[in-house]
């Protein structure tokens, strides 16, 4: 006789976002309740959230979401926040107790902003500074692990079943204009606090459902510019592809896709010319950067969201709208579970992206 967990299970994970195009901040009790519909494709050793807009007293500042396995980590790191930043507020992530989320790190935020002397001697601009230190933190601090640094943004993680992550983080409390979550299943890598999903960068953050065959090669090309792939997961090297495309390249979230879940060669032969063009150059130029494997993926960024799945389409993703909110799920049920009645749904084609954001609009996103 199978026994639960005997079983490999490729399409297992879940993820699920909720938007508001006006803007209106929601509770998190929402998004807990559409993800913890999907409860059986996660199995327990990863979940989590990622919210926007939930800082408005701190809008201005970075917030550091921090693991710490020991003291000695926390002491290290606060020397280096310290040192290259103005702490304006630190306390615990407020959380409480649920059963089944055991042996937790210390669990720690900070609302920062870079220090100017510091800033002007790195001759970098504000964004690349913040990026780089997070790197350094995660990857010279042995035990620190800084897993969210947006703006008015914070991911929350762990290892358990996505409902009972929500609950231990107490999300209800929490209200923002996005909302993304993830139920992990993991099918190549361990389950630890720091694999779970979302993965961010700056204020962009990852949930992800599927395998990345390309991972190494995606990888490599990738830490040519600087960044290193160290959190046992492949999930992790498609935010730094979405970083490096979008915010240090300068291409737009739509191109963005276009490099990720590129067409086949001989789709772009078929196009129209100026698209033809377009799509070769992006292909010619970013070749280590598309991805290969079945996925769906939930991008969050400052005053958007961004949905996508591979270009064969291998992985599930419904979309949806009622009103000024977006819904994108792995399953119809995670949708109507909070939105019996909805104004339009439908399946996206593979490899386009599904794009929406804050009502007057997000310069780098068309």
């Amino acid at each position: 006789m199978v026994k639960e967990g005997q079983v490999r299970i490729p399409s297992g994970c879940a993820i699920s976002g909720i938007f508001s195009k006006n803007g209106r901040r929601m509770a998190g009790d929402d998004i807990i309740k559409s993800i913890a519909v999907m409860h059986d494709r996660s199995n327990g050793l990863g979940g989590g959230f990622a919210g926007y807009g939930i800082y408005p007293e701190y809008r201005d500042l970075y917030a550091f979401h921090i693991f710490y396995d020991s003291l000695e980590a926390k002491t290290a790191c606060e020397k280096f926040l310290d040192l290259h930043f103005d702490v304006v507020n630190l306390s615990k992530i407020p959380t409480r107790k649920v059963a089944s989320i055991t042996d937790e790190p210390l669990i720690w935020r900070y609302f920062v902003t870079p220090l100017p002397t510091k800033l002007a001697d790195s001759q970098l601009e504000e964004r690349e500074f913040v990026a780089r230190s997070v790197m350094k933190i995660n990857t010279h601090i042995s035990g620190a692990y800084v897993f969210s640094s947006g703006k008015n943004m914070g991911v929350f993680k762990a290892v358990g079943f996505p409902e009972d992550v929500g609950a231990f983080y107490r999300l209800e409390e929490y209200e923002g204009y996005c909302w993304t979550a993830h139920g992990r299943y993991p099918t190549n890598t361990p389950g630890w606090w720091g694999g779970a999903h979302p993965f961010a960068m700056l204020d962009y953050s990852i949930v992800h459902n599927g395998e990345i065959s390309s991972y190494d090669a995606n990888r490599r090309y990738i830490e040519m510019f600087g960044y290193k792939c160290c959190l046992l997961t492949d999930t992790e090297v498609i935010t730094y592809m979405i970083d490096f495309l979008n915010r240090r390249k300068g291409l737009s979230l739509k191109e963005t896709a276009e490099v990720i879940a590129a067409p086949f060669w001989s789709t772009i032969d078929q196009m129209p010319e100026k698209d033809k063009k377009r799509l070769t150059y992006l292909r010619e130029t970013f070749p280590g950067l598309l991805i290969t494997g079945p996925f769906s993926i939930l991008l969050g960024f400052e005053g958007g969201m961004m949905a996508l799945n591979d270009r064969l389409k291998l992985r599930s993703m419904v979309a949806a709208e009622r009103g000024d909110i977006v819904y994108v799920a792995s399953e119809e049920a995670a949708i109507r579970i909070i939105a019996p009645e909805l104004d339009k749904i439908w399946s996206p084609a593979g490899g386009e992206p599904v794009i929406v954001t804050l009502n007057g609009g997000e310069p780098n996103a068309n």
